[in-house]
């Protein structure tokens, strides 16, 4: 005997974002913290590509523009990113270089298309198994608060470089380009709903006459 695997939404329940409290969606509002209830993150898929095409811009002079000054003995240097990683390998601090490298150049840009992938994943545009797709997800917003290790580095630079009239430390213009790149992303990941996922599978697998 078959039965039928029906899930919360189609019994009309959610779980509140805040508590957690699963309860039917007719009462709008959590009854225990009072947040409104919704079957799906609202307009999930619309935001998620708002900020991440947000965040495509800004990645641009994030990687150009200079993010970081230094000023002392008579030079004036600037520093982007990449340049950075660079400089730091060839003065021997390979770990710092390849910290500096994962977590500002190679983690964003992942980030970015594997967000990109969810979302036309949502869409129906491919075709992978969604407990891959929502692993990937899961990956995503847990690695993706490491990228804002080279704000924090140029911070402890700056400090610590700080020798008055010898040499100064300032933060360059891709700074806030980079912030902007990171906390874009980071509400991309937030505002994606992984659920879209297994609906899309669910509906695609109806639509096939295929049990899901």
């Amino acid at each position: 005997m078959e039965v039928e695997i029906r899930s919360a939404a189609d019994e009309g329940l959610a779980s509140c974002h805040m508590c957690g409290k699963v309860s039917p969606v007719v009462e709008e509002h959590c009854p225990r913290c009072h947040s409104r209830l919704h079957l799906r993150k609202p307009h999930s898929l619309e935001r998620t590509w708002c900020y991440l095409i947000a965040a495509i811009a800004f990645y641009f002079p994030a990687n150009l523009l200079p993010i970081m000054n230094v000023v002392g003995l008579g030079t004036n240097s600037s520093d982007t990113i990449l340049s950075g990683v660079i400089n730091f390998w060839k003065k021997g601090d390979m770990l710092v270089a390849v910290i500096i490298f994962s977590a500002s150049i190679m983690i964003p840009i992942l980030k970015m298309i594997a967000l990109v992938w969810l979302c036309l994943a949502a869409h129906g545009f491919t075709s992978a198994e969604p407990k891959h797709l929502a692993r990937l997800y899961h990956i995503t917003e847990l690695v993706g608060r490491w990228s804002m290790v080279d704000v924090f580095v140029v911070a402890v630079l700056v400090c610590l470089v700080q020798l008055g009239v010898i040499s100064t430390v300032t933060p360059g213009p891709a700074i806030l380009s980079f912030a902007a790149v990171v906390v874009l992303t980071m509400f991309a990941a937030m505002s994606f709903d992984p659920r879209l996922l297994w609906d899309r599978h669910v509906k695609e697998a109806t639509e096939a006459g295929v049990k899901p």
